[in-house]
């Protein structure tokens, strides 16, 4: 193997995500009938291999990170025993069978295509958010700053040394945190939608440094990532308390772009005719506009 690749897998990432999913499964869950008191949560290392078919011994050297490349036959036996859904499913193959990656050396900061910001700028009606995979916001149009951002300079992103970061917004600003009704919700799902991406880009130092610093500066996040929770976020609903014109349900959709390496618009609709709707028209024709 040449000697700038390497077999990267952060610390047992895959151990951790089998106790996190084995703790969260109860017995009677499973079929597994129970008598008495039980020391841990979930289901026990041998009754997971059983219902897995395979050897205790073997599955705690997967728990433990001594056993690597398991075959897809163990890993679909896994995810159906644990019941898991597709991203599930899907981030334990990615776990399970590491890739050859490069050296983490220079770290690139992520620039947007001519296209991609012609694009968002075309979209008026609609916020939109280009985001890069590290979910630092490489261009939004003046809805999308108006409305997810308006405290901050419209012109951040246009520049790497200034540009806001999606991750650090929801966790470490208050305006941020105030303007998400279901913070709480809104939080969880992010987290476990960058723990998806984190795992398919295993070789990206600035990545880790994000999910490194906002495990030190938010306990909220760092419990959050701890529990290895997954998830794919490409469309659901947002509900926001804006500053200005008060309360709106929107829905979300998540539209990666070919070819962008984890770039992905990020656009907000409301419902025809509804106060949501009221509400994005007047943030609307409060933008300054042109001369």
């Amino acid at each position: 193997m040449p000697a700038d690749l390497q077999r990267v897998r952060k610390p047992n990432e895959l151990g951790d995500f089998l106790r996190t999913r084995r703790a969260s499964l109860r017995p009677e869950d499973a079929g597994i009938t129970t008598w008495g008191s039980r020391r841990v949560p979930g289901l026990r290392r041998e009754e997971l291999a059983q219902l897995a078919g395979i050897s205790v011994n073997y599955y705690t050297r997967l728990e433990q990170g001594q056993s690597t490349n398991a075959g897809d036959a163990i890993v679909e036996a896994l995810a159906r025993a644990l019941n898991l859904d597709d991203a599930e499913r899907a981030h334990l193959h990615t776990l399970a069978r590491p890739v050859a990656t490069k050296r983490r050396r220079g770290a690139r900061t992520e620039a947007p295509t001519a296209g991609a910001i012609a694009l968002v700028a075309s979209m008026s009606n609609v916020p939109v958010l280009l985001l890069g995979r590290r979910n630092d916001v490489l261009a939004w149009n003046p809805l999308g700053h108006a409305l997810l951002a308006g405290h901050l300079d419209p012109s951040a992103p246009a520049r790497p040394e200034t540009r806001p970061n999606q991750m650090r917004l929801l966790f470490l600003d208050p305006h941020i945190r105030e303007l998400h009704r279901n913070w709480d919700e809104e939080a969880a799902l992010a987290v476990a939608s960058l723990r998806y991406t984190a795992a398919q880009y295993p070789d990206d130092r600035l990545l880790a440094e994000l999910i490194g610093d906002l495990s030190i500066n938010s306990p909220e996040f760092a419990r959050l990532w701890a529990k290895h929770d997954v998830r794919l976020c490409s469309s659901g609903t947002k509900r926001l308390h804006h500053p200005e014109v008060g309360d709106l349900e929107l829905h979300y959709e998540v539209l990666h772009l070919p070819d962008s390496n984890g770039q992905r618009l990020l656009t907000h609709t409301p419902a025809e005719g509804s106060s949501a709707a009221d509400a994005l028209s007047l943030l609307h024709r409060r933008l300054p506009r042109a001369p």
